[in-house]
């Protein structure tokens, strides 16, 4: 009898915890259907509202609507909707511009330009080979018109930059000024020439310049026979010339830190649950022993403060200049979407090797050098040799290696001197080029009508 009633028992129990499971199963998956439902409607809601508008612009705007143009503000302006500020929506056109820029072939007339106080676009590098060298355009010139329009009356230096770019084979007229204000007209064919990301040259006798403009597919080949051709020709020194640069695809940005760091980490990936993920190592193969100096502004950022950063840990690099953008994030590939344009969004946020991460607060420098309001104004005319911020990044890594010379001492005295009278900001102009579009470039200009040809991945 006890036994009946102890198996009844156990089945009363086993009935009832069942029937607590089950409960509980009924009241989750309710709570995710009103979840479910609730989304549903509020997308619903939008698509309802969009439609409204939709329905209301056709049947009384008195312009014509352009639906290539709509359709790809309306996709620019979901991006931006979602706070993401490094979210991009690239067009076809723009999609088909990144992967040329990072593949090292463009289509335009080959030339970066920038915006002084004049509101023209001065030329501030001309391509070999390219259709501006065939058809005269020098560095310094200004280009005044596009297509007859007034380039004052564009947004930007990337609207201009968009204007000059277009298919293989096809034609743009472009006004410009030379260096004794003559102007000059000539209808230029686009075609594709090979850009490049890395400029270098000894300096001062004994100092390895180089200038990265941007970390693309082609900058650690460039970069590794740029670090061999001044090794070869006696640099004592290094100095990185990282201004300006926006930052560009990651992987490529680890590889040329691998050209030059001692082994050690890199790189991780964080994403929004807290987990790390090894972005690269280097394996110390190549490493270069020289003291090295990077000199960076509030224009440097993304991988190009990652390759700051990680020379500065593991090669004891010194920052010149003035404190780093600060941003630290990773965007994802562009996905490429049905109609040939592609999105991309930001998918984890970059750790250093170290462990420290410079989103939101930049790199601090090790010697500040700012520019005066005289030196901002001068920007875009300094060379190499004037240039006040490349001459104190030399002079600290002559201090560096023990090199020291006249010109070096004089320049530390004189920029002491301009530091005390140096504005806090960086140069106002904006700076791009029709082969390596500025990084920085959000979703609204697309939506705007600014082709943006940026890295995804930065």
């Amino acid at each position: 009898m006890n036994r009946k009633i102890s198996v009844g028992m156990a089945v009363s129990i086993v009935i009832l915890a069942m029937t607590v499971t089950f409960s509980i199963t009924m009241l989750v998956a309710m709570r995710l259907f009103d979840s479910t439902v609730s989304s549903v409607k509020e997308k619903e809601s939008m698509y309802n509202k969009l439609a409204e508008v939709d329905r209301y612009v056709r049947s009384n705007d008195y312009y014509p609507i352009d639906e290539t143009t709509l359709y790809d503000r309306l996709t620019a302006g979901y991006l931006l909707g979602t706070g993401d500020k490094y979210a991009r929506y690239y067009s076809a056109t723009a999609y088909t511009d990144l992967i040329n820029t990072q593949n090292g072939t463009v289509i335009g007339i080959g030339v970066e330009l920038a915006v002084d106080q004049s509101g023209y676009a001065k030329v501030t590098k001309v391509y070999d080979e390219s259709p501006a060298k065939e058809a005269g355009i020098q560095k310094g010139d200004y280009i005044t018109a596009v297509d007859g329009t007034d380039v004052k009356s564009l947004s930007s230096v990337d609207a201009i930059q968009a204007r000059l770019r277009g298919e293989s084979g096809t034609i743009v007229n472009v006004t410009w000024l030379d260096s004794e204000t003559t102007e000059h007209n000539a209808d230029l064919t686009h075609s594709g020439y090979s850009s490049t990301t890395v400029d270098f040259q000894i300096v001062q006798g004994n100092v390895g310049y180089i200038k990265i403009r941007q970390f693309d597919s082609t900058t650690p080949s460039e970069l590794d026979y740029a670090i061999r051709s001044l090794c070869d020709n006696g640099a004592g020194s290094l100095v990185f010339d990282l201004r300006d640069n926006g930052g560009g695809l990651l992987d490529d940005a680890i590889q040329c830190i691998d050209l030059i760091a001692p082994e050690g980490t890199l790189a991780y990936a964080e994403d929004k649950n807290g987990t790390q993920t090894l972005l690269g190592s280097s394996t110390g193969e190549s490493t270069i022993d020289l003291p090295i100096v990077c000199l960076v502004n509030g224009n440097t950022a993304s991988a190009a403060e990652l390759f700051a950063s990680s020379l500065r840990t593991l090669n004891g690099a010194r920052l010149v200049g003035t404190t780093t953008m600060g941003k630290g994030t990773i965007q994802s590939s562009p996905q490429r979407l049905s109609d040939g344009s592609a999105v991309v969004v930001t998918v984890a946020k970059l750790i250093c090797g170290d462990g420290s991460c410079f989103d939101g607060t930049g790199l601090t420098v090790d010697v500040e050098r700012p520019l005066t309001a005289d030196e901002q104004t001068a920007y875009y005319d300094y060379t190499v040799e004037n240039d006040p911020q490349i001459q104190r990044a030399v002079s600290t890594a002559q201090q560096m290696s023990g090199t020291t010379t006249v010109s070096g001492v004089n320049e530390a005295a004189s920029s002491e001197a301009a530091d005390s009278t140096a504005a806090d900001g960086e140069t106002a102009y904006s700076a791009a080029s029709d082969s390596i579009p500025a990084e920085s470039t959000p979703a609204e200009s697309e939506a705007a009508g600014e082709s943006s040809a940026s890295s995804a991945a930065e």
